[in-house]
């Protein structure tokens, strides 16, 4: 009876200590990244003062990032066209704001330094310097083989054909063009005629990328494309294919398309037909 009674409070004791077990807690959720993207930049992502040229930039894909107009930069650094720079080259962002007022310096005594303040009150005669800086660049134009000058209009046509996913923003960290969803390898084509003046991947963010020039006021880019058909310095024509649509340096397959007016991102829907 004894040993019964033990048998039970055994196996009593082993339900008890199996009911109060809880069990393991489920391992953690990690976070999945997928990689930086055109969102994670902002188009004026150069905000230095300077900047020193790497292998693969261009004048413009400099000042496209600087988000300022590549004649401003030009003259900012005494550059003529066709705006050549080199890898190493220092390049200034900023103009130095020099300040408009004088003050006269007082000695320990409390006088004023009269014959400072009479040097200060000269009118200063400018010095020539050695390499004078131009107004504006050289007003040469750039043409192509067959002496194609640059449109003083554009004519503007859609780049894809595609549902717009993400539209143009005003804000500081918005987007500063139009996302346009698509197939992988879909036909990009040139909003408006121009000359290629950048074609590469050197800009991160935006992947394989093409900017386009179509007169002194306006440039277009087609980033995140899958293949570049053109080169640097090629013309094309409106509704030429210059890249197909592809997902390089994005989340997804799809075209970031810009226009910039003198260096500044614009809404392209204010000059793309409405369709």
């Amino acid at each position: 009876m004894c040993g019964h009674v033990k048998q039970i409070i055994g196996l009593s004791a082993l339900v008890v200590l199996f009911g109060c077990a809880e069990p393991p807690p489920p391992a953690p959720v990690k976070k999945l990244y997928h990689g930086r993207t055109v969102h994670d930049f902002e188009a004026a992502s150069l905000a230095a003062a300077s900047y020193q040229v790497e292998r693969g930039d261009t004048l413009y894909s400099i000042a496209f990032r600087a988000n300022v107009d590549v004649r401003e930069l030009a003259q900012l650094n005494n550059i003529s066209e066709p705006y050549l720079i080199f890898p190493g080259q220092r390049l200034r962002l900023k103009a130095v704001e020099k300040s408009s007022k004088s003050v006269a310096k007082t000695s320990q005594t409390g006088y004023r330094d009269t014959k400072l303040e009479q040097k200060q009150s000269k009118p200063v005669t400018p010095k020539t310097a050695a390499t004078p800086v131009a107004s504006k660049p050289p007003a040469t134009v750039i043409s192509s083989p067959s002496n194609e000058p640059f449109a003083k209009e554009v004519q503007w046509r859609w780049p894809a054909t595609g549902k717009v996913i993400r539209d143009f923003s005003t804000a500081e960290a918005g987007n500063k063009g139009l996302d346009i969803g698509g197939d992988r390898g879909a036909p990009i084509y040139a909003a408006a005629a121009g000359k290629v003046v950048y074609a590469g991947n050197a800009l991160k963010g935006y992947g394989q990328l093409i900017i386009v020039k179509h007169n002194d006021d306006y440039i277009s880019a087609y980033a995140h494309n899958q293949t570049l058909l053109v080169q640097e310095q090629q013309w094309v024509k409106q509704g030429e294919v210059i890249a197909e649509m592809g997902d390089t340096d994005a989340a997804q397959v799809m075209l970031h398309f810009e226009i910039r007016f003198r260096g500044k991102s614009v809404n392209p829907r204010h000059y793309l037909p409405r369709g």
